[in-house]
């Protein structure tokens, strides 16, 4: 699956083996730079401004790493889950939405079938939709957590339970 994690763009001309490693190079350089510039900016305390800051940090890397990597590249991923994490955060419910969409194809594809990681995704997308009045898409995205979780967890599991009340309450 490496070649996967790793895929980069299809283009007429491709990039180069040294610009392909140059990129992967700037994508561990900026993960690095946004892991310390999330933990100083928590230190001084979570505010608005900041956290413009860290988007941005994503948004622009995004923009570099997408001109070689596809949105399945693992450096992708990691990214669109950060800004994900920041728009939830400032309760940006669109934006979330818009970076857990792009997220979840990869995701389902690079991990087992029955992996939590994907599962708290779809739960992520369910409450994502719910709160953006998209009932039909909540209701289809949380059902799919619960299958993954009934497998992971077992059928009688708290967290089941309460995904499932979620689901009558709307």
């Amino acid at each position: 699956q490496d070649k996967e994690k790793l895929e980069i763009c299809k283009l007429n001309d491709p990039p180069s083996a040294e610009t392909v490693k140059d990129m992967i190079k700037y994508a561990r350089n900026v993960i690095e730079e946004f892991r310390r510039a999330k933990h100083y900016k928590y230190i001084l305390c979570l505010t608005l401004p900041p956290l413009v800051e860290l988007l941005e940090i994503c948004e622009l890397s995004l923009d570099k790493m997408g001109a070689v990597f596809e949105d399945s590249n693992v450096y992708m991923l990691h990214m669109m889950y950060q800004a994900m994490g920041v728009c939830l955060y400032v309760q940006d419910w669109e934006g979330a939405l818009s970076y857990g969409q792009k997220i979840i194809r990869p995701y389902s594809k690079h991990y087992p079938s029955y992996s939590l990681n994907v599962a708290s995704m779809w739960l992520k997308l369910g409450r994502l939709y719910m709160a953006l009045k998209n009932r039909t898409a909540g209701v289809k995205a949380l059902k799919r957590a619960i299958a993954i979780m009934e497998v992971a967890h077992g059928k009688d599991h708290p967290y089941i339970s309460e995904i499932k009340k979620e689901l009558e309450d709307h």
